[in-house]
């Protein structure tokens, strides 16, 4: 299994070639020992994912669609998937066909690959702690500093391992009932040990205890570059995103406003829109993920082909989630009106994203915004034209907290404050260049016209159960805050498309979702449709980790609906 990263190699050693008996005499080893604080220090710099898990979350999510399959008004087509591993993703099967580049093996992998640099940084501090070993007053911070980013990085990707393979946080009694993951806080010392999975409700204790530890000592002096690095903005931006999903929102509005400068986010929002001078497609992903940009908190590279994913194959940003997200209809803009020159196709787009924007034949494949998901390729020879595919994330940024700020001050009853962050996320969109004026006042009325009153279609508007997923004696959905809570909703959605996220915000939301799945060529197709809290909401647990003796996800089979069968299966125990 691929819990095996403790033995973490960082160079070659020297090796002189003396003789064969002093060779045989030593037992190899190629690792550098941990002597200092500054050791130490750069081990850490692996102790972040060099896997994407954007495509696993949005292929399981509704910001991607089958194109094989019919649509009203629409071609359809004959494409193949990238890779076989899309196509089971997207049905929401187990994967079994891969564990390739943007492959859930890929995303478990990475995950514990971090978490190892981090619990060998850990061991090696507490040594340091307990030992003999003579620090100076910079190289003492320098320790302190490096706990804390071991610990908050040792949280975050278990984070998001639990969002990725496990079922929502349902709060701390429901969730002792639900399978969670193995928290391992030790370096591995035998060959391939076997863990037990916790219960997600210790898994989520585990994980708010790092974060609180570490987040304290986090200094953003000791780092050379910070947004590299989970810096001190950008792991109070990961305490409100998890105070968010445990839906503790007065620890949620208090890191968020840690992170948006002292509670004022203007200054933090994407300025990308007030860009003119754009060539490639790669110029605006950049721009996008640029440390200069003040609302970038945290970034890093990964090793992703996510991006040639929307480049003509099977699945793709197209009808209901190209409407739903970056070219469809909102509450200020829904008066924007373009026309599709293929398909002479009238839809609402908002203007922000007119030039940001990629296509794939003609619009006829979809679009994707070029910013979330560009591609920055490293040639290893450039004359033969090889290299990586890599794509760099911005984790944590000042909109995606300021969202996470407004739906916490929605529950914590402030309407006018979650309004004033949505207002401030709608201005900031109007800072471009060719702003279009059909563009209306973003007002209250505007917004409960747009998500209560009207039907915007495309799946913009679901219904929210997040009180079944999480329930609160504290928090409920009311029918004052619940078309805000839709515009949070959303603007997440847009924010954060082709990020993977979305699919988070589904699990947590409780939102049902319907995957059209072509089934033959000549036009037959079935539903999979998942209702909240679908045993489906787990992705399962990589196959050869399964292989290797860990515990699989319990996951029902599908019902099946459409033009081709109907299938009934049993009813999960979510449902009893």
């Amino acid at each position: 299994m691929k819990l095996r990263y403790i033995a973490i190699v960082l160079g070659l050693a020297a090796m002189t070639l003396t003789s064969c008996k002093d060779f045989l005499d030593k037992a190899p080893d190629t690792r550098v020992d941990l002597v200092t604080p500054a050791d130490i220090k750069g081990l850490l710099l692996g102790a972040y994912t060099p896997y994407n898990y954007a495509i696993v979350g949005e292929f399981s999510s509704d910001n991607v669609i089958d194109l094989n399959a019919p649509r009203e008004g629409a071609l359809r087509f004959s494409l193949s998937p990238y890779e076989e591993t899309d196509r089971e993703v997207f049905n929401f099967e187990d994967v079994k066909t891969g564990t390739g580049s943007d492959s859930p093996s890929e995303v478990w992998e990475g995950c514990f690959r971090a978490i190892a640099y981090c619990n060998a940084a850990l061991k090696r501090v507490a040594e340091i702690e307990g030992g003999a070993y003579q620090m100076t007053d910079e190289e003492r911070v320098q320790l302190s500093a490096s706990k804390g980013e071991a610990l908050v990085s040792r949280a975050y990707h278990y984070f998001i391992l639990a969002q990725v393979f496990c079922m929502p946080y349902r709060g701390p009694e429901l969730s002792k009932s639900l399978q969670g993951l193995p928290y391992v806080t030790e370096p591995e010392s035998t060959v391939m040990p076997q863990y037990q999975r916790e219960d997600l409700a210790t898994v989520y204790a585990k994980i708010e205890k790092d974060l609180l530890e570490g987040l304290p000592l986090i200094n953003d002096a000791t780092y050379e570059a910070p947004k590299y690095h989970f810096n001190k903005t950008a792991a109070s931006a990961f305490a409100a995103r998890f105070y968010l999903f445990t839906r503790d929102y007065e620890k949620c509005l208090k890191y968020a406003n840690d992170a948006l400068a002292n509670g004022d986010p203007v200054s933090l929002m994407s300025d990308i829109w007030a860009q003119e001078d754009f060539y490639y497609i790669s110029d605006i992903n950049r721009y996008f993920v640029s440390v200069e940009r003040p609302g970038n908190f945290l970034l890093f590279g990964t090793y992703s082909r996510a991006w040639r994913r929307f480049l003509g194959y099977r699945y793709a940003p197209n009808g209901d989630a190209r409407r739903a997200t970056i070219q469809g209809p909102g509450p200020s803009w829904n008066g924007c009106r373009y026309i599709n020159n293929t398909t002479q196709e009238t839809f609402a787009m908002h203007p922000c994203f007119y030039s940001v924007c990629g296509t794939a034949g003609d619009q006829r494949y979809g679009s994707y915004f070029a910013g979330t998901c560009g591609e920055q390729f490293e040639y290893s020879d450039k004359l033969a034209g090889i290299g990586y595919c890599h794509v760099v994330r911005a984790e944590f940024t000042g909109e995606e907290t300021l969202l996470c700020r407004a739906e916490a001050k929605l529950f914590l009853g402030d309407i006018d404050g979650a309004f004033n962050d949505l207002n401030v996320w709608d201005q900031a969109r109007r800072n471009y260049v060719a702003t279009d004026d059909r563009m209306t006042a973003f007002t209250k009325e505007a917004l409960i016209r747009f998500y209560e009153t009207s039907d915007p279609g495309f799946g913009i508007v679901k219904p929210i159960h997040i009180d079944e997923v999480c329930p609160s004696e504290k928090y409920h959905v009311t029918a004052a805050i619940l078309p805000y809570l839709q515009c949070v909703q959303h603007f997440r959605r847009i924010s954060l498309v082709h990020t993977g996220m979305r699919w988070f915000d589904i699990k947590r939301y409780g939102l049902s979702i319907t995957h059209r799945i072509a089934t033959t060529s000549d036009g037959q197709y079935r539903d999979e449709v998942l209702q909240t809290l679908d045993p489906r909401y787990a992705i399962q647990i990589p196959d050869e980790v399964i292989a290797a003796g860990f515990e699989p996800n319990d996951r029902v089979a599908p019902t099946v609906s459409g033009s081709d069968a109907v299938i009934n299966t049993s009813v999960s125990a979510y449902y009893k």
